[in-house]
């Protein structure tokens, strides 16, 4: 389906966000995510959702390559071609919540965390140029990571349930800590559909150990249930 730009800027140091419209009708949910379509490269691009309000997807992205340099340096009323909403979605609950985010993973949690009544907002940025800006969180962790504040954390917010998206070695901790969590788990994907299976992983679902993808069964997943390895 094709999008019109509305905004492309940098929010942070190596971060940018793109705004776009898209079609009438379409709706995601937190933790979803669109692949845009850019010139040259045979993949898409997949992007978690950051924002879905008056029918414009807003999604963040570090500048890495020719797919996020194209994003870059699109204009408003540019045309971009792209697939979604794709993946499934948080499960949105009036428990008690601590939310994390770590690096640009701060996206789909900053979207479900405006759906949550009770939380507690968090990211953990390397340092203080990288914190995006219009997309600050309730706690700004600089330096260091997540995991050395995570104990305090859960002792000082007593959450009912976690939900987080970040690099692997935080996840996996989350998972560990004792209390029930919800993980959106980044990892380069190719198609997008749970077709070409570059995305899998294990989950144990009553003893019985499975796979699954990350773009298709995923990307957000009971924290109990995987299997790290």
């Amino acid at each position: 389906m094709k999008g019109k730009v509305k905004k492309t800027e940098k929010v942070a140091n190596g971060m940018f966000m793109l705004q776009f419209e898209a079609p009438q009708g379409f709706n995601v949910r937190p933790g979803q995510f669109v692949s845009i379509l850019c010139p040259d490269l045979t993949l898409r691009r997949p992007f978690s959702c950051a924002d879905f309000e008056d029918g414009a997807v807003t999604v963040l992205f570090k500048l890495k390559g020719k797919g996020t340099s194209f994003l870059a340096g699109l204009q408003p009323g540019d045309e971009i071609d792209f697939v979604g909403p794709l993946g499934n979605g948080f499960d949105i609950s009036d428990k008690h919540a601590l939310v994390i985010g770590a690096g640009v993973g701060i996206a789909p949690v900053y979207f479900l965390n405006k759906f949550l009544k009770q939380s507690h907002f968090v990211g953990a940025f390397k340092s203080e140029d990288e914190v995006p800006k219009d997309f600050e969180p309730d706690e700004v962790i600089i330096g260091g990571t997540i995991l050395d504040h995570l104990e305090r954390l859960i002792a000082e917010h007593k959450p009912e349930i976690i939900h987080a998206c970040g690099p692997s070695v935080v996840l996996r901790a989350i998972t560990r800590c004792g209390v029930t969590s919800q993980i959106a788990m980044e990892k380069v994907m190719a198609c997008g559909i749970g077709v070409c299976k570059g995305c899998v992983i294990k989950l144990n679902r009553g003893g019985v150990v499975q796979n699954a993808t990350i773009c298709h069964d995923g990307p957000v997943f009971d924290g109990g249930e995987v299997v790290w390895e």
